[in-house]
C-alpha cells in the first residue's frame, strides 16, 4: 500500500528543465566548455549542484570562473520569473491522490519554493519540502528520499517516488521505494534502464497508476 508519494520538483511538478539547462549550457559555453541544452540535460539534470559543479570543473580541468554559480542562478531565476509553467495536469492529479505527499528535490529550498510559487503549486506542499542540501549525498544515492520518508513518518517500502531522471529513479530504487518515471525530458528507455517500476507520459494518469499498484499489493 502506497502511503506517501514523494515528488521530484523540476520536470515533475514544474516545467523548468528546458529553461534551466538552456541557461546552464550558455554559462558553460561562456566559461570555455561548449555545451548544448540537450547535452546539459543529459549530464546534469536531476543532480545536486555540488555534484554537477565538481563534474564541470573536472571537464574544465580547472576551477569554475569566479561567480559562475551565482551568475548562473541569477540568470536562471530571472528566466523563471519571466515565465514558467506547471507540468500539464499535475495539480489535478495531486488533488485526486489520497496518499500523503511531499517534494524532495536536488534544488536548494529557496529555488524549490520559487518555482512552486511561480506555478501556483506551493500551497499543495507547504511544510513538506525537502532539499538535497539537507543530506550528505545527492541522487543517485537514496539519502534525500529516505530523509523525506523519515521526516514524513513513512516506511520506504510504502513510498512511491515520481521522478523524471535516471539518477532520480536510481535513488528511489536504492531507497527501496516504488519508482514511477514521468517521461518528458529523458528518454523512456533510459528511465527503464535505471530501474523504473512504471513509466507514464501524462501526469493525469498518475492517480490511476497509484491505485493499480495498491490493488496489486492487496492481492
Amino acid at each position: 500500500m502506497i502511503s506517501l508519494v514523494i515528488f521530484d520538483c523540476d520536470g515533475v511538478l514544474v516545467d523548468s528543465e528546458p529553461t534551466s539547462n538552456t541557461i546552464l549550457a550558455k554559462a558553460l559555453t561562456e566559461a570555455g566548455l561548449p555545451y548544448t541544452q540537450a547535452e546539459s540535460m543529459r549530464d546534469f539534470m536531476g543532480r545536486a549542484w555540488e555534484d554537477s559543479l565538481a563534474d564541470i570543473e573536472r571537464k574544465l580541468d580547472r576551477p569554475a570562473p569566479a561567480g559562475f554559480t551565482e551568475g548562473f542562478r541569477e540568470r536562471r531565476d530571472s528566466a523563471f520569473r519571466e515565465g514558467i509553467e506547471p507540468i500539464p495536469g499535475v495539480r489535478e492529479a495531486i488533488e485526486r491522490i489520497s496518499a500523503a505527499r511531499c517534494v524532495a528535490s536536488s534544488g536548494l529550498p529557496e529555488k524549490i519554493r520559487l518555482t512552486l510559487g511561480l506555478t501556483g503549486l506551493l500551497d499543495l506542499f507547504e511544510g513538506r519540502i525537502f532539499s538535497a542540501a539537507e543530506v550528505e549525498r545527492g541522487k543517485p544515492a537514496p539519502d534525500l528520499f529516505l530523509h523525506a520518508a523519515r521526516s514524513m513518518g513513512h516506511e520506504p517500502g510504502h513510498c512511491a517516488v515520481v521522478e523524471d531522471t535516471p539518477v532520480g529513479i536510481q535513488a528511489a530504487r536504492a531507497g527501496g521505494m516504488t519508482a514511477l518515471a514521468y517521461v518528458d525530458n529523458a528518454p523512456r528507455g533510459a528511465l527503464e534502464a535505471a530501474g523504473a517500476h512504471r513509466t507514464f507520459s501524462d501526469m493525469r494518469d498518475l492517480p490511476a497508476l497509484l491505485a493499480a499498484l495498491d490493488q496489486a499489493s492487496a492481492r
